[in-house]
């Protein structure tokens, strides 16, 4: 019934709309509009889901973010006090809306700095404060916000006991490492393969720390969040990947896939010589490589990381050592 009052009271683009419901004798039903993406959690998690570019993140987080700030800065203020990736929908658009209300609660009145209701909510999303002291504030509610910015990044869980020791706790092991920029890419999501803006995720990574912070008056308000999120939206994805081209070997192998994938450059064309021969030029193992164009044939990527170097030109190949 919290859910019918709440969400009959309120309407907003990025909280999921109450078409509406049925009750007879102990029979209950909500009938909602139609989602057709589903949870933020099952396209982050489902197993062989693709992965969400990251413009697609930073969207979905804003509209969260927006749905959140208008919550806590309605004329009577909502707190949420159940944020989570589950409870994330989404539409074909990839337009994020709250569903679920049903632990949501009326903020504080008059001269009250906080509602003391009993602690309840999803391990893993819930503020330190509230699990600690039962005190729940909309601050609660953007730590909260915090741990999912924070799966968004790194494409984990916040709560999973496969993973080794520290990192079972998402926030626990992640949240040191979102100060140091330097550090960044040890925790973003693999599947994103580097094609993301370094700023936008830097940026992104320093609102997380903020939303986390241990104590909840360091925590920005939502109507910041969404300002922060909003001046992410115009970073374009960079794609951080090496060049294709064949690196030859001892064995020839270059050759093969120059001839697999229906490519020769001048220096692997066969010289036919008076006797019939073919003539092969012969390339030196290491410091030569050739650029490749696949129109119509698979793709190889090589393992040399390319770096800016301008002693040796840009985007040389590097060796290390094994």
């Amino acid at each position: 019934m919290a859910e019918i009052i709440f969400l009959g009271q309120l309407r907003h683009s990025h909280l999921v709309r109450l078409i509406g419901y049925c009750c007879e004798e102990d029979q209950r039903l909500l009938v909602y509009e139609y989602m057709p993406r589903g949870s933020l959690e099952n396209q982050l998690f489902r197993r062989y889901s693709a992965a969400l570019p990251w413009s697609t993140r930073m969207k979905i987080a804003l509209g969260a973010a927006k749905g959140l700030a208008f919550l806590h800065e309605s004329d009577k203020p909502v707190i949420y006090r159940d944020f989570k990736s589950s409870n994330i929908l989404l539409d074909s658009d990839y337009t994020a809306k709250l569903s679920d209300f049903g632990l949501a609660k009326d903020g504080p009145e008059g001269e009250e700095t906080h509602v003391t209701t009993r602690v309840m909510g999803t391990q893993g999303y819930a503020a330190p404060e509230y699990i600690m002291t039962g005190h729940l504030t909309t601050m609660s509610d953007v730590y909260s916000f915090g741990v999912v910015l924070l799966e968004l990044l790194t494409g984990k869980r916040s709560m999973d006991n496969t993973r080794p020791g520290r990192e079972q706790s998402l926030v626990e092991w992640a949240r040191p490492l979102l100060k140091d920029a330097s550090k960044l890419d040890r925790i973003m999501d693999p599947r994103l393969e580097g094609q993301y803006s370094t700023k936008g995720a830097q940026k992104a990574a320093a609102l997380a720390y903020k939303c986390l912070s241990h104590h909840p008056k360091p925590r920005p308000m939502m109507s910041h969040v969404v300002e922060v999120l909003e001046s992410l939206q115009g970073f374009d994805e960079t794609f951080i990947q090496p060049f294709v081209y064949i690196v030859p070997t001892e064995n020839g192998s270059s050759e093969s896939l120059s001839r697999e994938a229906g490519v020769k450059s001048e220096g692997e064309k066969d010289a036919t010589n008076e006797n019939g021969c073919h003539n092969h030029r012969h390339h030196q193992r290491f410091g030569w490589r050739q650029r490749i164009k696949l129109p119509f044939s698979p793709v190889s990527y090589s393992d040399p990381v390319l770096y800016k170097n301008y002693g040796n030109g840009l985007n040389s190949p590097s060796r290390k050592e094994v």
